[in-house]
């Protein structure tokens, strides 16, 4: 049980290494884990925190170093052992059965055996609601698996690795795709697991949860372990000095620029049902943020701007001339670009060479004679991936291969080929590591420089107040704050971003 268990770290790695033939992946990793803690694990892209990760659950075995379960010595040769000893990892988007019931999944290949060999379901079901009876949610233990938010589906990974009497718990970017509730949620969780005197690794680029949920805190950095330190006792900018070991003066490196005409017109924009008589405009050489809570109808809006998405009532004009509705082609002659939140899905061709994936909106520009050659698309991207700093010898690269800030690059590359006049760009940084946001963020601040219009939306609030000189607040599909870059603070974006229609509608009738 993992009240019981021993005084000492319940898992220690100590100059752990693991390389992929000449690859080095993990060239000395260590951390130690207490039990009844919540142990934040940090490092930008590369850092070799996966790689950690997947030798405690025993995907890879480690070529060298310590490996210590509870003072034990142990060496996974596959995730069965991992789980046998008590490991249990949660991953950002779990892999459920969809067919089977929440039940079976929790108890897939262990279900309680009554009279005749029959599997006991009564039974079954009982122990699923107290499992989640004890971490305060509530999910219909019968309800089938599909359809499920990636916040439930989560907390049936929980629920699974409580009943096989987990006690280390990995958690792995387990917020990316989380409403704030849903992550308030998962938090309290977490700390009943970890007042149970269950070991907690927390693994995030978002330093804010890091430092609301987290004890303590390992900064890996190229491979290397860097530093631990009690959350109490260290700042977000000496981590992020560690992990990209250099000084980041500033996260958010914005200058200014000088704001020229209007660029984009959107006029009582209405869908029914996702958003109303939404109107705005973005100026050129101006950053324009859309804040909101998740399912406020952000992304819906910048969809239906770029034509993907269908719009009942009003307008979209670019630089004075109208924009056809639900016209992507339309929209990208007219000189519109559009980075989608899910790059990998929607942004990107994952089995395609970075090359391909650049070159794919101005192909057609490239042809000779209706063929388009490698040569013709390294030549397109090589500038583009050049600026952007992604090596051009990765040009030939599959873009799955690539790590998820140099997707975003190459994503950002392919539309930046094609000379916009706005740029529109959901969760710019999304899931990548905090140097590589800074990168995303000089260049989205240069771009303006340069007289582009940007209309930017981002779920992580200092991103935005950082980086727009102006913020736009979205709720329940209704825009129902328009404000500075010096009216733009934490609590007046939240009071907005919560406010109720009625509320809004009650606010614009006495303004």
């Amino acid at each position: 049980m993992p009240g019981t268990a021993p005084e000492g770290p319940a898992l220690e790695l100590r100059d752990v290494a693991k390389s992929f033939g000449s690859v080095v992946a993990l060239r000395s990793g260590s951390i130690a884990v207490t039990p009844g803690s919540i142990h934040a694990l940090v490092g930008e892209n590369g850092a070799g925190k996966s790689t950690l990760v997947k030798i405690v659950a025993g995907v890879h075995r480690r070529d060298s170093g310590v490996f210590r379960l509870h003072g034990e010595d142990v060496d996974f040769g596959s995730t069965a052992d991992s789980k046998a000893a008590g490991v249990a990892v949660i991953y950002q988007e779990p892999t459920l059965f969809p067919d089977l019931s929440v039940t079976e999944n929790i108890f897939m290949g262990r279900q309680p055996v009554g009279r005749g060999r029959r599997i006991d379901r009564a039974a079954m079901y009982a122990e699923a609601e107290r499992l989640f009876q004890g971490l305060g949610v509530h999910i219909d233990p019968r309800r089938p698996a599909r359809g499920l938010s990636i916040a439930d589906q989560q907390i049936i990974e929980i629920a699974k690795a409580i009943s096989l009497d987990a006690s280390v718990l990995i958690m792995d970017e387990p917020t990316a795709a989380l409403s704030g509730v849903e992550v308030e949620r998962l938090f309290a969780v977490a700390r009943g697991l970890r007042d149970e005197g269950r070991a907690l690794v927390f693994i995030s680029h978002r330093f804010d949860e890091v430092f609301e949920l987290c004890d303590t805190v390992t900064v890996m950095r190229d491979g290397d372990y860097v530093s631990t330190d009690a959350i109490a006792a260290t700042s977000v900018d000496e981590i992020v000095s560690r992990m990209v070991g250099r000084e980041v003066a500033e996260l958010f490196p914005k200058s200014p620029a000088e704001i020229g005409d209007v660029v984009l017109e959107v006029e009582g924009l209405s869908s029914l049902g996702t958003f109303h008589d939404v109107s705005f405009s973005v100026r050129a050489g101006e950053i324009v943020g859309l804040a909101g809570l998740v399912g406020a109808g952000r992304s819906e809006i910048a969809r239906a701007v770029f034509g993907v998405d269908r719009y009942d009532a009003g307008a979209v004009r670019l630089a004075g001339k109208p924009v056809a509705a639900r016209s992507p082609r339309a929209a990208i002659r007219a000189g519109i670009a559009f980075v989608p939140e899910d790059r990998r899905k929607q942004g990107l061709v994952t089995d395609a060479s970075v090359a391909r994936n650049v070159a794919a909106v101005i192909r057609r520009g490239l042809t000779h004679a209706g063929v388009l050659t490698n040569r013709d698309e390294n030549k397109a991207a090589g500038p583009w991936a050049g600026r952007l700093e992604v090596k051009t010898s990765a040009l030939d690269m599959t873009a799955s291969t690539m790590s998820g800030g140099n997707q975003q690059k190459v994503v950002l590359a392919k539309w930046l080929a094609t000379e916009p006049k706005l740029l529109i760009i959901d969760e710019p940084t999304r899931g990548i590591d905090v140097g590589t946001k800074a990168e995303v963020h000089r260049l989205l601040s240069d771009l303006a420089g340069q007289g582009l219009a940007i209309l930017m939306i981002s779920s992580e609030l200092p991103e935005v107040l950082g980086m727009a000189d102006r913020v736009l607040v979205v709720c329940e599909g209704r825009i129902t704050a328009e404000l500075s870059r010096d009216e733009a603070t934490p609590e007046a974006v939240m009071h907005a971003a919560t406010a109720t229609t009625a509320h809004a509608i009650e606010e614009e009738a006495t303004a």
